[in-house]
């Protein structure tokens, strides 16, 4: 499965691309192989991106805003859940995927 960020490239909030940033940041810095997607570019992809955000993420007004993260079509959540699971350590899991294995000591 693949790592996909729903991002929007034209976004005028700071905050949002911010938040954009420290994924694909943090993902890059991981080795994490991902793609993003972008939603101002692709309506097929964005429609596609509401369809699956369960409702309960939804906000009370309008539709939820990027970045959403996706493992293939599994929604793994929004910055904040992925800020939580930083927080926690718990990243791999959050994405859904096994943990890299540990680096093997030289010396050994």
């Amino acid at each position: 499965m693949v790592i996909r960020v729903y991002i929007a490239s034209s976004s005028g909030s700071i905050a949002v691309k911010k938040r954009q940033q420290a994924i694909v940041g943090f993902l890059e810095a991981n080795r994490i192989s991902f793609e993003e997607v972008d939603i101002t570019m692709l309506e097929e992809e964005r429609l596609w991106m509401y369809r699956h955000i369960p409702e309960e993420k939804y906000p009370q007004k309008g539709n939820p805003l990027p970045p959403q993260i996706f493992n293939g079509e599994q929604y793994c959540g929004d910055y904040e859940d992925f800020f939580q699971s930083k927080e926690n350590n718990t990243v791999f899991s959050f994405l859904r995927l096994s943990p890299h294995p540990p680096v093997k000591d030289c010396e050994s």
